[in-house]
């Protein structure tokens, strides 16, 4: 896939925009986990948390709550809580007993640090502290709103979201009789869930009716598996050094990817129509406010790493 811009954007500085909104995102990352005591732990959670990363899911989250009319403060606690959330999830993702992992972001993964046990207790740590920062944190909104929030996030991460993907996904290694429904599966419950929370929570706490968050819902279901087809396919195509992690674990791993499915040329296929699907959610709002969404999308389908 090559990249494009969208004609209708010439001016839209997608670069600046994100070097903007990511270091607002490491600040007030930084700024709520601060190192205390227990020291080690708190050590072990900074370190994943702040090592970098595309920060896509708190941009998601900034980005639709302005795109409702909110304002940024209004949303932050959320976005770094969706953040501390996908830092637990590849800590604990990393770990020997899931996918035994000993790089990410171009780092040794935290339990090559501090050990398995205190990578789990960190993602705990990390997960418990996200939806107190929410409660905690949040201002300027209305508390059934925060509530209505927490619950959106909690429900995305539970059994019935990230959790039910990563079951199916580690239960389908090795399968020959996987299909593209049972694969879809997999990727709407394991990788979609955050990205879906982080738009439906920029919307609800920026304050936007029923109908644009179940419009921004769709859009980041569609990116959401945008982002596992792309992921999939930079894994067979790309180095290690170019990803920062490990490349070509799936196929080691025996795991059931798009482009063992359908083939690279299939996969790219789909990847674009994903992109499309999600643009035309965003027909009907204001083309100023959801120029960085439509950037964002477009980022996630021609991404290199």
């Amino acid at each position: 896939m090559k990249e494009d811009q969208d004609p209708q954007l010439p001016s839209f500085d997608f670069k600046s925009f994100m070097v903007d909104k990511v270091n607002a995102v490491n600040q007030a990352l930084d700024s709520a986990v601060p190192l205390r005591d227990p020291v080690k732990i708190h050590e072990a959670m900074r370190y994943s948390l702040l090592a970098g990363g595309k920060r896509v899911r708190p941009v998601l989250c900034l980005a639709a709550c302005d795109l409702v009319g909110g304002k940024e403060s209004m949303v932050m606690p959320a976005a770094c809580a969706l953040e501390m959330i996908h830092t637990m999830s590849l800590v604990h993702d990393d770990l020997p007993c899931m996918d035994n992992d000993d790089l990410r972001r171009g780092k040794p993964t935290n339990h090559k640090v501090y050990g398995e046990d205190i990578a789990v207790l960190a993602g705990d740590a990390l997960l418990a502290f996200s939806f107190e920062h929410i409660a905690v944190s949040t201002v300027g909104v209305t508390p059934d709103r925060i509530v209505r929030a927490i619950g959106e996030l909690a429900k995305s991460i539970g059994a019935e979201g990230l959790a039910a993907g990563q079951v199916v996904d580690i239960t389908s290694e090795g399968l020959t009789n996987v299909g593209l429904d049972h694969l879809e599966f997999i990727h709407v419950h394991k990788t979609a869930p955050l990205l879906e929370a982080a738009a439906v929570l920029g919307a609800i706490l920026g304050g936007g009716h029923d109908e644009d968050v179940e419009k921004l819902r769709k859009f980041a279901r569609n990116i959401g598996l945008l982002f596992q087809v792309v992921d999939d396919i930079l894994d067979v195509t790309k180095s290690s050094k170019e990803l920062g992690k490990t490349a070509g674990k799936d196929l080691v791993a025996d795991k059931v990817t798009y482009p063992k499915l359908m083939g690279i040329n299939k996969s790219k296929e789909f990847a674009e129509k994903l992109k499309s699907d999600a643009l035309e959610l965003l027909q009907g709002f204001d083309p100023e406010k959801s120029a960085p969404l439509i950037a964002l999308a477009n980022y996630i389908a021609y991404r290199q790493n």
